[in-house]
């Protein structure tokens, strides 16, 4: 019971690796990915409340890792569930396309309940090395060829990102002589104080802030927003952010010590994403690449409640990740359903949506209203709460350029939904739109209101699950 997502997860894997040896229709092979996804949630909510050890110790099951694998699951069906046939993907290797998706999922639910340094190295690599063959699958006639540069951009820069985790990682082995994070935790309460490990947590932190998107690893993140299939961003911009931050809180974890010069690095670097990504998102006209500026200032707000080191902090970055992964689909859907080739959606091109789709234009201008911090939705709530627990902390400097940088992403949300409902285009045609896509907008509508109106059941779920590791 405690390893049956995992396990429903390889069985998926096989299946379409068998799917794979002959030739699908599209429409099936999408209609079994959905069910497939759907019996993966399933999985993940029949072993919410397991708990226990696996493979010596470097497996830990908790509720703080079963909720994670819950909301992997949740945001894989929802992906999956955006367009019919996934058009932006080349039509023959849509079920290794699924194949790799599926197996990605599978290392981001191990490396949410890995608490051995190698059992997170190996989970790590196994979702990454998917993602990256997943991006060059785009369809080359809605790319022009550019889906290749951003995979070769993503692999590069993971492989960098890697290399030092791996260095911090042996410095650790090194200091404590395990690779145990709960013996690496003790072992360094007695030297912290040495500077190999600070340099080892920072190295070690250096790998989750590739997947998180953090300021200097944020680099890939444009061209690969913009190379890959709109299908492949939501996916990338959503989904191996949430296994990201669970496993920094659990590194974080290790800093017990003195903490002044982790505390440091983290201020700058949520200083650097939230500035680097707003001002960069301001001259944007792809909405993938501005979205995609938009995600590093996002994971910039996200260090500000991890750096305060305290139970509060990390419960409250928790929320804030969950509701920026339902504002951030949200967008997502609407870029999907506009495309209807796969190809790449400009801000022009949301001119006259509220005529041609007033559904649409409803769920993109609440999804960039919660991304832009604007009450009641849940991204208004989330800063709040972050902002908050900095301020108890004495970083008052943080809080006030944190204020600035919420002050000028409201103007490039706006923008777009200015574009949205403020202007006309006679030529444009109505768009169609399923039900399935008006199910899912008017779900992720609720999700994102509800997070915001009423936090305290979600607060009080992230703390129960922080509370679960600490």
């Amino acid at each position: 019971m405690s390893f049956l997502p995992e396990l429903t997860l390889l069985g998926v894997s096989l299946v379409f690796f068998l799917l794979s040896l002959r030739e699908a229709n599209g429409k099936q092979l999408h209609a079994i990915a959905a069910g497939m996804a759907t019996l993966v949630l399933l999985s993940a909510l029949i072993s919410l409340k397991s708990e226990g050890e696996l493979f010596f110790k470097a497996y830990q099951v908790d509720y703080f890792s079963q909720l994670f694998k819950v909301l992997i699951a949740l945001g894989t069906l929802l992906v999956i569930l955006f367009c019919d046939r996934h058009p932006g993907i080349t039509a023959t290797v849509q079920a290794e396309y699924y194949l790799f998706m599926f197996i990605s999922v599978l290392g981001l639910m191990m490396l949410v309940s890995s608490v051995e340094l190698l059992a997170i190295f190996v989970s790590l690599e196994l979702s990454s090395f998917a993602v990256y063959i997943m991006v060059p699958m785009r369809n080359r006639h809605s790319a022009a060829g550019i889906q290749v540069e951003a995979g070769i951009k993503y692999l590069l820069f993971g492989v960098m990102a890697t290399g030092l985790m791996l260095f911090g990682m042996s410095y650790l082995f090194g200091l404590t002589g395990s690779t145990q994070l709960a013996v690496i935790t003790e072992q360094l309460n007695l030297s912290f104080g040495q500077p190999a490990a600070v340099v080892a947590i920072i190295l070690v932190l250096a790998g989750f802030f590739y997947k998180l998107a953090i300021f200097p690893l944020h680099f890939w993140v444009p061209d690969v927003y913009q190379g890959s299939a709109n299908e492949t961003t939501a996916f990338i911009a959503a989904i191996p952010k949430l296994a990201a931050v669970a496993l920094l809180i659990r590194l974080l974890t290790l800093v017990n010590g003195e903490t002044e010069a982790i505390v440091g690095l983290l201020v700058v670097c949520a200083l650097l994403s939230m500035f680097y990504g707003n001002l960069s998102a301001l001259v944007q006209k792809d909405i993938k690449r501005l979205l995609g500026f938009s995600g590093i200032s996002h994971a910039g707000f996200v260090l500000v409640g991890l750096l305060t080191l305290e139970h509060e902090g990390y419960a409250t970055a928790m929320y804030y990740i969950i509701g920026y992964v339902f504002m951030n689909l949200a967008c997502f859907l609407v870029i999907c359903t506009i495309a209807t080739k796969g190809e790449n959606v400009a801000i022009e091109d949301f001119t006259g949506l509220h005529k041609r789709a007033p559904l649409l234009a409803i769920t993109l201008s609440i999804g960039l209203f919660a991304l832009a911090g604007i009450p009641p939705f849940v991204g208004f709530t989330g800063k709040f709460f972050l902002l908050v627990n900095a301020f108890k902390q004495g970083h008052i400097l943080l809080v006030v350029l944190a204020a600035i940088n919420t002050a000028i992403a409201i103007y490039y949300y706006l923008s777009i939904v200015r574009v949205t409902f403020c202007t006309d285009s006679e030529i444009r045609e109505p768009i169609l739109v399923g039900g399935r896509q008006k199910i899912l907008s008017l779900l992720l509508i609720v999700i994102v209101i509800a997070m915001g109106v009423a936090p305290s059941p979600f607060l009080e779920m992230t703390s129960v699950a922080i509370q679960a590791i600490m």
